[in-house]
């Protein structure tokens, strides 16, 4: 070989020797999975970018001027029923339309409805017994007018017209004169009863799937049963001395339960709603209130909150750090420092706590999803903050700032509804968590 030579360039192509696999290789040197997953991120991608933003967390359906004393209410089929500026009228509040208004020039202090129709009960200061107008639901026409107080009777749709007696705690659950059940269709009444002197009215409930019952414990200690529906008088039982105060006797897990006096201090007693048969009786010192809590009932007293089964009086679980306990769309809510500041969404059945609350105020009314709205003031101003307490989460979940000056809110499903320093009510629609 001449020293003159260019390089010698040696190609060793496939016929030289070169492995086929380099070439054409039998096994796959990527996934299978990876070319749909690349197309599947690839989609959620595309569907992302095409999905419109979600909207803000309160969104004003309705707003309305309103004085201070303007009453307002709202109904279990999503309607908002308003007095102001000389009129009545009528909202849904799915949608915050206008559904009627007609003219009322009788300043009201409280609206109620039940059996399709409001109740409005007029200020009287000083001129006796105002009585009840009815106005239709449905249109806002009258429908009936009451000389006395009309109330609605829980669990059935009837009503009672009665004469109230007023104490120095105010007006209760004392009655006296005649008590009417009422058609609310037409006002009129289907049975009448005496009541000789006074006596605490208390509805109860009647058999699995039948209607309630009314109970009437007079002042000679007597407790009378009587059917709704016609009237008919079913059981008669005397009572031990007791108040008869607004919340005492209770209905707590289907049974009526009585805070009273024993021979060694307070006592409960449980009754059958159908017959006032006895079932038990047991010493409580110390309890001050009897309150249903789910499917049992409450002790409250300087103890703490003992709960007991309404069947047998068994105590099921005891907090003694907690003051006070009231139902909720929510479950259960917990007081340990006073009735402004709960502890908790706790469970009827254990007393197990399910959302801390500590620092947050409920706003009542009837959520969505066993949820429950919750405000707070923070920070100078002060702001007050709203957010959703809701199974499943430990601690509420912030859902926006209310405007300055808001206060006095109540809720609906999926609504908010809150007065305004400003002379105003809002709705907002709101996106609940379990949606």
């Amino acid at each position: 070989m001449s020293a003159s030579s260019g390089p010698v360039v040696i190609d060793l192509g496939l016929e030289r020797g070169e492995p086929e696999t380099y070439h054409r290789p039998e096994r796959r040197t990527t996934p299978l999975w990876l070319g749909p997953a690349l197309l599947a991120v690839l989609l959620l991608l595309s569907v992302a970018a095409a999905a419109p933003p979600p909207g803000p967390p309160l969104s004003e359906l309705l707003r309305l001027a309103i004085s201070p004393g303007d009453p307002d209410t709202l109904t279990s089929d999503g309607r908002l029923v308003v007095q102001r500026a000389g009129e009545l009228s009528s909202y849904d509040l799915a949608t915050g339309k206008q559904q009627w208004r007609v003219a009322q020039d009788i300043p009201v202090y409280r609206l109620r409805t039940g059996g399709g129709q409001v109740l409005l009960r007029p200020w009287a200061p000083g001129r006796g017994e105002p009585g009840t107008t009815a106005v239709s639901l449905r249109t806002g026409a009258r429908t009936w007018h009451n000389e006395r107080n009309v109330i609605t009777f829980p669990g059935d749709d009837l009503m009672l017209a009665v004469e109230g007696v007023r104490s120095l705690s105010g007006s209760g659950r004392r009655v006296e004169k005649w008590i009417e059940m009422l058609d609310p269709a037409g006002g009129d009444a289907r049975w009448r009863l005496w009541v000789p002197s006074t006596a605490v009215l208390l509805a109860v409930p009647g058999p699995p799937g039948g209607p309630g019952r009314l109970l009437l414990v007079r002042d000679d200690l007597t407790a009378h049963l009587y059917e709704v529906a016609t009237g008919a008088p079913l059981a008669v039982h005397r009572m031990p001395p007791a108040n008869y105060d607004p919340e005492n006797p209770v209905v707590a897990g289907g049974l009526v339960l009585l805070r009273h006096p024993g021979p060694s201090g307070i006592e409960i007693s449980a009754y059958d709603p159908l017959t006032l048969r006895p079932i038990w009786t047991q010493p409580a010192t110390g309890t001050r209130e009897v309150r249903a809590c789910g499917p049992l009932a409450c002790l409250i007293g300087l103890d703490g909150v003992r709960a007991i089964d309404p069947a047998t009086g068994d105590q099921r679980w005891h907090r003694p750090g907690w003051r006070s306990v009231e139902g909720s769309g929510a479950g259960l809510i917990a007081y340990a420092d006073g009735p402004e500041y709960p502890a908790g969404v706790v469970d009827a059945r254990t007393g197990r706590m399910l959302v801390d609350l500590t620092g947050w105020r409920p706003v009542g009314g009837a959520a969505a999803g066993g949820e429950l709205l919750v405000t707070r003031e923070i920070g100078p101003g002060p702001r007050t903050m709203v957010a959703v307490a809701a199974p499943g989460l430990p601690h509420p979940r912030l859902l926006a700032e209310l405007p300055t000056g808001t206060g006095e809110c109540q809720t609906a499903p999926e609504r908010l509804i809150c007065r305004s320093v400003y002379g105003e009510l809002v709705v907002w629609a709101y996106r609940p968590l379990t949606a």
